[in-house]
């Protein structure tokens, strides 16, 4: 068993940063709370650990209700307490990548979805702007060292669009050449032999990820 899937409290929420890439930016999908506390706030979507499944199996879940996708990269972010600055409950954080062009967000009115550019955040409910940082950090860092943008991605992409990724997440530009050599050497993706035509522009190669599964180099 998971150590944290033995916290004893009888309070144990389960948090969700669920990360895309929208116009070259980073967003992070939350909701509209429509009930106390923290009514009226924006804040990341999750729900108490009802402790007859694994935490893992919870955050899965939720992440299907959410986006309506089950083959998203999931990893567990932290355990915490004091998020919730009324009680000491704790809150299992995991965080999600997604090509946000295949989620389908609910219809409800009620704890409405959105997406929001991680750079321009409102002040969130139960402190999640520190919850989205530290996500976004372990993201950037975990790119040097696995193929985890291949969740962000459609199943073919061009090296400019993988470019765009690393960009966005680690805010600040790459050199093209480097991270052209850097990509086809790592093996993580191969060539297709497909082009696409993006604007006025030459066809682009594209390229696909040999595992659509985590791998660490």
């Amino acid at each position: 068993m998971n150590q944290t899937d033995s916290i004893l409290s009888t309070d144990v929420a389960v948090i969700l940063v669920i990360i895309g890439i929208i116009n070259g930016a980073p967003h992070v999908l939350l909701v509209h709370r429509t009930a106390t506390p923290e009514q009226n706030k924006w804040a990341l979507p999750g729900g108490k650990w009802n402790k007859t499944e694994s935490l893992e199996s919870s955050a899965e879940k939720k992440l299907v209700q959410e986006t309506g996708i089950d083959t998203l990269y999931l990893e567990q972010l932290f355990t915490t307490t004091g998020l919730d600055d009324e009680n000491s409950s704790a809150a299992v954080a995991y965080f999600a990548l997604t090509d946000f062009t295949r989620v389908r967000l609910r219809a409800e009115e009620e704890w409405k979805p959105d997406w929001f550019n991680v750079n321009t955040l409102p002040d969130l409910a139960f402190n999640n702007n520190q919850v989205i940082r530290q996500a976004v950090a372990r993201i950037a860092a975990k790119l040097q060292y696995s193929n985890i943008a291949y969740s962000l991605l459609p199943e073919e992409f061009s090296l400019r669009q993988l470019q765009d990724v690393y960009e966005a997440l680690e805010g600040q530009i790459v050199d093209r050449r480097n991270f052209r050599k850097k990509m086809l050497a790592g093996g993580l993706i191969e060539a297709t032999g497909e082009t696409r035509r993006d604007g006025a522009h030459r066809p682009a190669q594209l390229y696909a990820f040999l595992k659509r599964e985590a791998v660490i180099l």
